[in-house]
């Protein structure tokens, strides 16, 4: 795969499968009492986790494949089924239970910082976002694949901080009809992505039927 191809691929999965903009209901309905300062501050830190924690699984995936025994391809074909059922849900504009439960919504009511859990784990950087990282990680296969797989992870973390700092200075300016077209678009774009994955899983594990 070419560079720029890799590029797009990553930088667009990892934000549609991130996506910040769905997040913002449950960040604004959990921190009813806060300040735009105090959100902001929550906003800055669980980006940061984001950022360590797709980092980490990225470049952690290979050696736990080996210490489990799993093979590339049976992971492709789980993690595809893992996107398609958020992109589905994400079709619907509505917020998946793989991302968050109705639960951990309401615990992160409860809380007096919620920006590890629940916003950084696991609305932003759930089994889906950590599952697209190791199979774009696995498609990486020089260093430069490796480097700009670092940099989309950067620039995803830093423009969901931005998303969710624009979010914490305006919630009522945002209107509600725009994100759920939005979520619609980047749905429709994650099961493309995810079938793409499932396809190449498969080709992998029976290449006779794409001969």
């Amino acid at each position: 795969m070419k560079l720029m191809e890799y590029c797009l691929l990553a930088a667009s999965s990892l934000f549609v499968i991130v996506d910040p903009f769905a997040v913002i209901p449950a960040f604004i309905a959990m921190t009813p009492n806060d300040s735009p300062a105090e959100r902001t501050r929550m906003a800055k830190i669980a980006c940061l986790v984001v950022a360590g924690v797709l980092l980490g699984f990225g470049f952690a995936g290979k050696w736990i494949f080996q210490l489990l025994g799993i093979t590339l391809p049976a992971f492709q074909i789980a993690a595809s089924i893992v996107l398609l059922l958020v992109a589905l849900d994400m079709l619907r504009a509505q917020r998946s239970r793989v991302q968050e439960t109705h639960e951990e919504t309401t615990a992160g009511a409860e809380k007096t910082d919620i920006a590890v859990t629940p916003l950084a784990i696991p609305m932003l950087s759930g089994p889906g976002a950590i599952s697209t990282v190791i199979l774009l990680q696995a498609e990486a296969k020089t260093v430069w694949h490796n480097l700009i797989l670092v940099g989309c992870i950067l620039l995803v973390a830093l423009a969901s901080y931005w998303v969710l700092r624009m979010a914490a200075h305006g919630a009522h300016r945002l209107n509600p009809i725009a994100l759920r077209i939005g979520t619609r678009v980047m749905g429709l774009l994650l099961a493309a992505i995810a079938v793409q994955f499932m396809v190449n899983g498969i080709k992998t594990l029976v290449p006779h039927w794409f001969a």
